[in-house]
């Protein structure tokens, strides 16, 4: 390729990086709040955020994208470039994925965990905050991370807007040089290159996380052999002919 070529190329990448992190920090805080809303104690904000849960998991994100940039407009005279447009359909369509990440990280914590925080006479903000947050977050990183990916392939979708993403500036040099394997090849890997940059930073960040609340993935790992060898004998077994 020429070097007017790759340069749209980096481009594309460059667009692509940025939406991803905006709509990534739309995801994350959608996801927060709708997901401790689903576990408030008031049955209607547990409607409503059920609610919007339901209504952006059961609608196509492309369709999605259409509505916010070509529908939006016409009803309401808020035109958006594209950059935000595609933000705001992908955040909140995978910021409803991510809000039940939240509600079952929330939920798995130990009801005794809730207990001694009421027994402390902390509010519910408190508990939150200080008890739940705390040790849920940790195990809500490997399904993050599963969803940041999946968001990364969402961002593709933005191409139908004219946007200069990687998918549609693949699509130009595609155009241009008439060379459909080559070329999707290469953008192929471009996507791979960065769904793995991103696997092993969110590695490294539930790593950190885990250490913080005194929990290490290679030690809770042993913790569950020892505990299987103990239940079952197999472990038990192998351990003292060892």
């Amino acid at each position: 390729m020429t070097s007017g070529l790759w340069d749209l190329v980096l481009k594309g990448i460059w667009t692509t990086v940025q939406l991803l992190v905006f709509s990534a920090l739309l995801a994350t805080a959608v996801s927060f709040v709708v997901g401790v809303a689903r576990t408030h104690r008031l049955w209607i904000i547990r409607f409503l955020a059920g609610f919007y849960t339901e209504v952006f998991r059961g609608t196509s994100a492309l369709i999605m994208i259409f509505w916010v940039y070509f529908v939006l407009p016409l009803a309401f005279g808020w035109q958006l470039v594209p950059m935000w447009a595609g933000t705001l359909a992908l955040g909140l369509t995978y910021g409803a994925y991510g809000a039940e990440i939240v509600r079952g990280a929330l939920n798995a914590v130990d009801p005794a965990q809730r207990e001694g925080g009421i027994a402390l006479s902390f509010t519910p903000w408190q508990r939150m905050r200080l008890i739940l947050l705390p040790q849920a977050v940790p195990e809500m990183i490997p399904s993050f991370c599963n969803l940041l990916i999946e968001l990364l392939k969402g961002t593709a979708l933005v191409s139908v807007m004219g946007m200069g993403d990687l998918a549609f500036s693949g699509s130009l040099v595609r155009l241009a040089l008439q060379e459909s394997a080559e070329i999707y090849t290469y953008v192929l890997l471009i996507y791979f290159v960065i769904a793995f940059l991103l696997t092993r930073l969110m590695r490294g960040l539930e790593k950190r996380l885990r250490a913080g609340v005194g929990k290490d993935p290679g030690t809770e790992s042993a913790a569950r052999e020892r505990k299987r060898g103990q239940t079952t004998g197999v472990g038990a077994a192998s351990g003292g002919a060892a």
